[in-house]
């Protein structure tokens, strides 16, 4: 993030709002992907899924989400799904509307289906294909998404590759190195992104990570990113992966993003993966990242992540004071201030204490 970035987030902080919002703007998706979180039985608490959820297409979407955004006006807008591309002719108006209203949008796909044209023009827009592995394994995770489909249908775009990490790709020696190779050669390629998998407490699904493979994983990202320019994971960052924040109250990313699901009205707590997330295992790219900023000392000597806390605090003092309900009644006010007055003259000198 770029300083004047910070300063505007900062500034949302103290108004006691979240800079970045997240939208789950579809509660449909063609792929099945294992592990996928959004899918998940618990992932909206419970009560209710994902897919039991209205969703809105057309005009109306459109129509909401700026109603939305005008309302809240974050500064960053990350739309997810289901797969937000079901939602294409909507997203080819919306998103233009959105950066041109100042808002930086981060769009993440499966690249299922071609993107729109224009999308690459876009400044304001970071384009994220989601790519799970080499094409052996994820074709088999993700199809219809297939890798020769993603290749067709970003063709002379401008995107980000994200890969989740699994314990699946843990046993084949030099597979990041493999998936960069390839994935770096690209010309529509302008970075990428790695997480790990994140499973939620209590569960030990086969994508999860042991603790000596996730060591392993954090040790060969270091030495690849020294190697591979277009792989952005600077060294604050990946140390993170090594000691993530442990609940959502000190997760930056969970404390500054606001995320709705498809009905654009249902939140997703405690923070974007819903559920019960088991942070101790946290490998979010996202988290991860302003993790790295809320520990970095400013002077030195003050951390950004202190600084972040006494702000939401005040945010906290400031948003109450905003929503505090007036008395209709100005003249009961005054009748109150009145009596007070009247009972201090009144009293006597001295009390006792008891």
């Amino acid at each position: 993030m770029r300083t004047y970035e910070i300063l505007r987030a900062w500034h949302y902080i103290l108004r006691g709002k979240r800079p970045a919002l997240s939208l789950e703007i579809t509660r449909e998706c063609p792929l099945r992907c294992p592990g996928c979180y959004a899918y998940e039985p618990f992932h909206l608490g419970g009560e209710v899924k994902l897919r039991d959820l209205a969703d809105y297409q057309g005009d109306e979407l459109i129509t909401r989400v700026l109603e939305l955004t005008g309302r809240l006006r974050p500064l960053h807008v990350s739309i997810v799904g289901g797969d937000p591309l079901v939602r294409y002719r909507e997203l080819a108006v919306l998103v233009p509307k959105l950066t041109a209203s100042g808002i930086h949008v981060q769009v993440v796909t499966s690249a299922f289906r071609p993107l729109p044209a224009g999308w690459a023009d876009l400044r304001s827009l970071t384009t994220v294909v989601s790519v799970d592995g080499l094409p052996a394994e994820h074709d088999e995770r993700r199809k219809p998404a297939t890798y020769e489909r993603i290749l067709r249908n970003i063709a002379g775009g401008r995107v980000t590759v994200h890969c989740t990490i699994t314990a699946l790709m843990t046993g084949r020696r030099n597979y990041l190195r493999q998936f960069l190779n390839f994935w770096t050669a690209r010309p529509e390629v302008e970075r990428v992104w790695f997480s790990l998998f994140s499973p939620q407490r209590g569960q030990c699904p086969p994508e999860a990570l042991s603790s000596a493979e996730r060591q392993t994983v954090v040790a060969e990202i270091k030495s690849l990113s020294r190697e591979f320019p277009k792989l952005e994971m600077p060294g604050r960052l990946v140390r993170e992966f090594e000691r993530p924040p442990q609940s959502p109250e000190k997760c930056l990313f969970a404390q500054t993003t606001s995320t709705l699901s498809a009905d654009l009205v249902t939140p997703v707590t405690p923070c974007q993966l819903g559920g019960d997330p088991d942070c101790s295992q946290c490998g979010c790219y996202a988290s991860m990242g302003l993790a790295a900023i809320g520990r970095y000392r400013i002077g030195g000597l003050i951390p950004v992540q202190a600084i972040f806390n006494l702000s939401a605090k005040i945010g906290a003092r400031f948003a109450a004071a905003q929503t505090a309900p007036a008395d209709p009644n100005p003249l009961r006010v005054l009748n109150a201030q009145t009596a007070l007055s009247s009972a201090r003259t009144t009293a006597p000198p001295t009390a006792s204490r008891r």
